[in-house]
């Protein structure tokens, strides 16, 4: 608890004089996206989300305290980061928000299913994974009882099979291509 008690300290200070604070978010120092990743990761990325960072640094697919990155982890943390955004975004007070035509339209002991509000809000009202099972354990089991690493798998691999680079010119990039050139030239014991 004691890196987010002081990222909470510095949040409160950068606030206190007027200057935007960066800081990391899903950090952890497991060397494969198990348990161990999971809760380190959730316990530095709430705490920067809640403390109000303007700049999150590494929140997503990192390893062994920085010495890795994982694309399963990559997804994981994805995943995390969606719900840490519909957590931000807060409680919509609105009338729509609050179904307020749906509770008049059908009143005491009525269900709301069927209702237009419903009906109209029922896909986007709540967050919902790409990558968590939340179906019956026997559902699971039938549909290869496949553990959050196995399902972030080929989620990583058609995001990367899909992925067209932007469009760039093409003596911009080349300037680009010789910069990183010189600069892995200047490193030569980096192996990069």
């Amino acid at each position: 608890p004691e890196p987010a008690l002081v990222l909470y300290s510095l949040a409160a200070c950068a606030r206190r004089l007027g200057v935007p604070f960066r800081s990391g978010g899903s950090l952890c120092a497991s060397k494969i996206p198990d348990a161990q990743a999971a809760y380190e990761s959730a316990n530095t990325l709430q705490p920067t989300i809640l403390a109000g960072v303007n700049f999150v640094l590494h929140a997503a697919g990192w390893l062994e305290g920085g010495l890795a990155m994982g694309y399963e982890k990559f997804i994981l943390d994805l995943d995390q980061l969606g719900a840490m955004h519909s957590f931000v975004n807060g409680v919509d007070l609105s009338p729509n928000g609050q179904a307020v035509d749906a509770i008049i339209e059908n009143g005491p002991g009525q269900h709301f299913l069927g209702t237009a509000h419903t009906l109209a809000n029922f896909e986007t009202a709540f967050y919902r994974s790409n990558v968590a099972d939340n179906n019956s354990f026997e559902q699971w089991e039938s549909e290869g009882a496949k553990d959050a690493i196995t399902r972030a798998n080929p989620i990583w691999k058609k995001m990367l099979a899909d992925y067209e680079s932007p469009a760039i010119d093409a003596s911009r990039d080349e300037e680009l291509r010789d910069w990183m050139e010189q600069k892995k030239a200047s490193f030569p014991d980096s192996n990069v």
